[in-house]
Protein backbone atom coordinates (compact mmCIF):
# COMPACT_ATOMS: atom_id res chain seq x y z
CA UNK A 1 0.00 0.00 0.00
CA UNK A 2 1.03 3.33 -0.91
CA UNK A 3 0.33 6.58 1.38
CA UNK A 4 -1.94 9.21 0.18
CA UNK A 5 -3.22 11.94 1.10
CA UNK A 6 -7.56 12.20 0.87
CA UNK A 7 -9.08 15.01 -0.72
CA UNK A 8 -12.25 15.95 1.11
CA UNK A 9 -15.52 16.38 -0.85
CA UNK A 10 -16.16 20.12 -0.38
CA UNK A 11 -12.66 20.24 -1.78
CA UNK A 12 -12.64 18.20 -4.67
CA UNK A 13 -14.53 20.77 -7.16
CA UNK A 14 -11.51 23.18 -6.34
CA UNK A 15 -9.17 19.84 -7.23
CA UNK A 16 -10.90 18.98 -10.59
CA UNK A 17 -10.66 22.63 -11.75
CA UNK A 18 -7.26 22.05 -11.73
CA UNK A 19 -7.45 19.85 -14.19
CA UNK A 20 -9.75 20.73 -16.37
CA UNK A 21 -8.83 20.61 -20.05
CA UNK A 22 -9.74 23.47 -22.85
CA UNK A 23 -9.67 21.25 -25.83
CA UNK A 24 -9.81 23.92 -28.86
CA UNK A 25 -9.63 22.47 -32.62
CA UNK A 26 -9.45 24.26 -36.00
CA UNK A 27 -8.78 23.90 -39.60
CA UNK A 28 -5.22 24.83 -38.74
CA UNK A 29 -4.74 21.86 -35.81
CA UNK A 30 -5.44 21.18 -32.49
CA UNK A 31 -4.39 23.08 -28.98
CA UNK A 32 -4.66 23.36 -25.60
CA UNK A 33 -5.17 25.21 -22.61
CA UNK A 34 -5.54 25.35 -18.96
CA UNK A 35 -8.55 26.40 -16.96
CA UNK A 36 -7.15 27.55 -13.61
CA UNK A 37 -9.61 27.79 -10.52
CA UNK A 38 -9.05 28.31 -6.76
CA UNK A 39 -5.85 26.12 -4.95
CA UNK A 40 -6.29 22.57 -3.41
CA UNK A 41 -7.04 22.16 -0.13
CA UNK A 42 -5.88 18.35 0.80
CA UNK A 43 -7.02 16.94 4.25
CA UNK A 44 -4.10 17.26 6.47
CA UNK A 45 -4.42 13.68 8.01
CA UNK A 46 -2.17 11.06 5.92
CA UNK A 47 -3.89 7.94 5.49
CA UNK A 48 -2.82 4.63 3.87
CA UNK A 49 -4.61 3.63 0.74
CA UNK A 50 -4.04 0.24 -1.73
CA UNK A 51 -4.91 2.58 -4.76
CA UNK A 52 -3.21 4.45 -7.35
CA UNK A 53 -6.46 6.70 -7.72
CA UNK A 54 -7.15 9.22 -5.01
CA UNK A 55 -8.90 7.70 -2.42
CA UNK A 56 -11.79 10.71 -1.42
CA UNK A 57 -12.10 11.67 2.38
CA UNK A 58 -16.48 11.31 1.64
CA UNK A 59 -17.86 9.17 -1.29
CA UNK A 60 -19.98 11.09 -4.19
CA UNK A 61 -23.41 9.57 -4.44
CA UNK A 62 -24.05 8.07 -7.92
CA UNK A 63 -26.30 11.34 -9.39
CA UNK A 64 -29.38 10.88 -11.29
CA UNK A 65 -30.23 11.61 -15.06
CA UNK A 66 -31.14 9.92 -18.15
CA UNK A 67 -29.34 10.76 -21.56
CA UNK A 68 -29.58 9.03 -24.70
CA UNK A 69 -27.03 6.35 -25.17
CA UNK A 70 -25.10 5.41 -28.34
CA UNK A 71 -27.64 3.04 -29.49
CA UNK A 72 -30.45 6.08 -29.17
CA UNK A 73 -32.08 4.30 -26.59
CA UNK A 74 -32.81 6.65 -22.99
CA UNK A 75 -30.13 5.85 -20.42
CA UNK A 76 -31.22 6.46 -17.05
CA UNK A 77 -27.81 6.51 -15.48
CA UNK A 78 -28.67 5.32 -12.01
CA UNK A 79 -31.06 2.55 -12.70
CA UNK A 80 -28.69 1.24 -15.52
CA UNK A 81 -25.45 1.26 -13.35
CA UNK A 82 -26.61 -0.13 -10.49
CA UNK A 83 -24.44 -2.37 -8.38
CA UNK A 84 -21.72 -2.34 -10.86
CA UNK A 85 -18.62 -0.87 -10.95
CA UNK A 86 -18.77 1.45 -12.82
CA UNK A 87 -16.04 4.25 -14.63
CA UNK A 88 -17.48 7.37 -16.08
CA UNK A 89 -15.84 10.47 -17.74
CA UNK A 90 -16.85 13.63 -19.38
CA UNK A 91 -15.24 14.26 -22.85
CA UNK A 92 -16.20 14.99 -26.25
CA UNK A 93 -15.21 13.07 -29.61
CA UNK A 94 -13.34 15.91 -31.18
CA UNK A 95 -10.96 15.91 -28.43
CA UNK A 96 -7.71 15.72 -30.08
CA UNK A 97 -5.29 14.47 -26.22
CA UNK A 98 -6.51 13.69 -23.32
CA UNK A 99 -10.22 12.10 -23.99
CA UNK A 100 -8.92 9.51 -26.53
CA UNK A 101 -6.22 8.88 -24.73
CA UNK A 102 -7.74 8.29 -21.62
CA UNK A 103 -10.23 6.14 -23.63
CA UNK A 104 -7.24 4.14 -24.84
CA UNK A 105 -5.81 3.51 -21.44
CA UNK A 106 -9.37 2.12 -20.20
CA UNK A 107 -9.72 -0.16 -23.11
CA UNK A 108 -6.00 -1.48 -22.77
CA UNK A 109 -6.64 -1.73 -19.05
CA UNK A 110 -10.10 -3.86 -18.96
CA UNK A 111 -7.93 -6.29 -22.10
CA UNK A 112 -5.49 -6.73 -19.29
CA UNK A 113 -7.63 -8.06 -17.03
CA UNK A 114 -9.48 -11.52 -17.01
CA UNK A 115 -12.38 -12.19 -19.36
CA UNK A 116 -14.86 -12.53 -16.13
CA UNK A 117 -13.43 -9.49 -14.60
CA UNK A 118 -13.67 -7.26 -17.52
CA UNK A 119 -17.49 -8.34 -17.86
CA UNK A 120 -17.79 -6.94 -14.51
CA UNK A 121 -17.03 -3.24 -15.55
CA UNK A 122 -19.05 -0.49 -17.01
CA UNK A 123 -17.24 2.36 -18.84
CA UNK A 124 -19.39 5.74 -19.35
CA UNK A 125 -18.22 8.37 -21.74
CA UNK A 126 -20.83 11.21 -21.22
CA UNK A 127 -20.10 14.35 -24.25
CA UNK A 128 -20.07 18.01 -23.19
CA UNK A 129 -20.34 18.69 -26.51
CA UNK A 130 -23.72 17.52 -27.69
CA UNK A 131 -24.75 19.10 -30.64
CA UNK A 132 -21.72 17.32 -32.53
CA UNK A 133 -21.74 14.62 -30.29
CA UNK A 134 -24.47 12.60 -31.93
CA UNK A 135 -25.49 8.53 -30.59
CA UNK A 136 -24.10 8.08 -33.87
CA UNK A 137 -20.81 9.74 -33.60
CA UNK A 138 -20.55 8.38 -29.93
CA UNK A 139 -21.13 4.73 -31.47
CA UNK A 140 -18.28 5.35 -33.75
CA UNK A 141 -15.90 6.38 -32.14
CA UNK A 142 -15.83 4.87 -29.06
CA UNK A 143 -16.51 1.22 -31.12
CA UNK A 144 -12.26 2.26 -31.97
CA UNK A 145 -11.66 1.51 -27.93
CA UNK A 146 -14.20 -1.17 -27.06
CA UNK A 147 -17.44 -1.79 -28.66
CA UNK A 148 -19.07 -1.95 -24.88
CA UNK A 149 -18.25 1.52 -23.88
CA UNK A 150 -21.46 3.49 -23.39
CA UNK A 151 -21.45 7.03 -24.94
CA UNK A 152 -24.37 9.29 -23.60
CA UNK A 153 -25.27 12.60 -25.00
CA UNK A 154 -28.46 14.98 -24.73
CA UNK A 155 -29.47 18.17 -23.27
CA UNK A 156 -26.41 20.23 -22.75
CA UNK A 157 -27.78 21.52 -19.04
CA UNK A 158 -28.73 17.92 -18.18
CA UNK A 159 -25.07 17.20 -18.88
CA UNK A 160 -23.33 20.64 -16.57
CA UNK A 161 -25.37 19.44 -13.46
CA UNK A 162 -24.41 16.04 -13.67
CA UNK A 163 -20.83 17.13 -13.76
CA UNK A 164 -21.43 19.57 -11.38
CA UNK A 165 -22.93 16.64 -8.80
CA UNK A 166 -19.39 14.77 -9.05
CA UNK A 167 -17.17 18.58 -8.86
CA UNK A 168 -16.46 18.14 -12.56
CA UNK A 169 -16.39 21.42 -14.68
CA UNK A 170 -18.33 21.43 -17.55
CA UNK A 171 -18.35 24.62 -19.26
CA UNK A 172 -20.09 25.51 -22.85
CA UNK A 173 -18.61 24.93 -26.01
CA UNK A 174 -17.48 28.26 -27.78
CA UNK A 175 -16.49 28.95 -31.32
CA UNK A 176 -13.90 31.40 -31.77
CA UNK A 177 -14.16 33.76 -34.59
CA UNK A 178 -11.16 32.24 -36.71
CA UNK A 179 -12.95 28.80 -36.55
CA UNK A 180 -11.56 27.17 -33.38
CA UNK A 181 -14.22 25.65 -31.29
CA UNK A 182 -13.40 24.81 -27.51
CA UNK A 183 -14.70 22.77 -24.87
CA UNK A 184 -13.54 22.93 -21.64
CA UNK A 185 -14.02 20.01 -19.48
CA UNK A 186 -12.53 18.10 -16.01
CA UNK A 187 -10.58 15.22 -17.21
CA UNK A 188 -11.49 12.63 -14.52
CA UNK A 189 -12.10 9.39 -14.09
CA UNK A 190 -14.72 8.28 -11.09
CA UNK A 191 -15.15 4.95 -10.53
CA UNK A 192 -18.65 4.10 -8.76
CA UNK A 193 -17.94 1.10 -7.11
CA UNK A 194 -20.80 -1.59 -6.66
CA UNK A 195 -22.22 0.26 -3.75
CA UNK A 196 -23.21 3.24 -6.10
CA UNK A 197 -20.72 5.11 -4.57
CA UNK A 198 -17.24 7.18 -5.71
CA UNK A 199 -14.62 6.40 -3.47
CA UNK A 200 -11.86 6.84 -6.45
CA UNK A 201 -10.73 9.41 -8.57
CA UNK A 202 -8.40 9.07 -11.08
CA UNK A 203 -6.64 12.08 -12.94
CA UNK A 204 -4.84 12.61 -16.13
CA UNK A 205 -2.25 10.88 -17.02
CA UNK A 206 -3.15 7.58 -14.63
CA UNK A 207 -1.58 4.95 -16.48
CA UNK A 208 -2.71 1.53 -17.83
CA UNK A 209 -0.94 -0.28 -15.47
CA UNK A 210 -2.07 1.57 -12.17
CA UNK A 211 -5.18 0.83 -13.45
CA UNK A 212 -4.58 -2.53 -13.56
CA UNK A 213 -3.72 -2.48 -10.16
CA UNK A 214 -6.74 -0.69 -8.81
CA UNK A 215 -9.45 -2.70 -11.12
CA UNK A 216 -9.71 -5.85 -9.25
CA UNK A 217 -8.99 -4.17 -5.77
CA UNK A 218 -12.25 -2.16 -6.61
CA UNK A 219 -14.46 -5.18 -7.82
CA UNK A 220 -13.23 -7.27 -5.08
CA UNK A 221 -14.36 -4.29 -2.70
CA UNK A 222 -11.76 -3.26 -0.76
CA UNK A 223 -11.23 -1.11 1.62
CA UNK A 224 -12.12 2.30 0.92
CA UNK A 225 -11.38 4.32 3.99
CA UNK A 226 -7.78 3.43 3.61
CA UNK A 227 -7.08 1.73 6.65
Amino acid sequence: MRPTSRITTCCLAAALLLTAAGCASSSTGPSTSAVSGPPVIIDGSSQSSPFNGILLGKPFAKPAFTLTDSEGQPYDFTQQTNGKLTLVYFGYTHCPDVCPTTMADLAAALRALPAAESAKISVVFVSTDPTRDTPAVLHTWLAQFDPAFIGLTGSFATIQQAGKALGIPIFPPTKGADGTYTVTHGAEVLAFNTDNEAHVVYTAGTTVGQYDHDLPLLLAGEDMQGS
